[in-house]
């Protein structure tokens, strides 16, 4: 049985704009998937892509409208990171590429967690779960 795969959609204003934003992150793009209305952003190789979708080429696969990002949030997209630094180095590429921080971030002992909302207004989360942290929960 083959792996699964993700396959993230999200449209985009500028596809360059966007694929240079992504690779100054260190994110590649699958060639063979790749054209002028699109570009497929390896995330993690052979499991997880974003598929960057220019705004007109993404409305032939939705008859809704596309989310207005400045004023709406549609999904967050949330990817692990194997450590804390991992996080804040790729939350600081994204600022320096162009994006910004929605909020600061969150510390919660065994999980440690930021993100970056990238030129198009997409939210993504960057978190790291500490797997050596003991999680108690409290029933009351």
């Amino acid at each position: 049985m083959a792996n699964k795969q993700i396959f993230v959609n999200l449209p985009v204003k500028n596809l360059e704009k966007t694929k240079a934003f992504f690779a100054a992150l260190g994110y590649t793009f699958n060639a063979q998937f790749t054209d002028a209305n699109a570009a497929c952003m390896v995330i993690e190789k052979d499991s997880i892509f974003a598929m960057l979708l220019v705004e007109d080429f993404f409305k032939t696969f939705t008859t809704k409208s596309i989310t207005d990002t400045s004023t709406s949030t549609e999904v967050l997209v949330c990817l692990s990171c194997e450590s804390r630094a991992e996080v804040d180095a790729l939350v600081a590429k994204a600022v320096a590429a162009g994006g910004t921080t929605p909020r600061e971030p969150q510390d919660y002992g065994f999980m440690y967690g930021h993100g970056f909302q990238d030129i198009d207004g997409h939210l993504w989360e960057l978190m790291y779960m500490d797997p050596n942290a003991v999680v108690t929960h409290q029933n009351t």
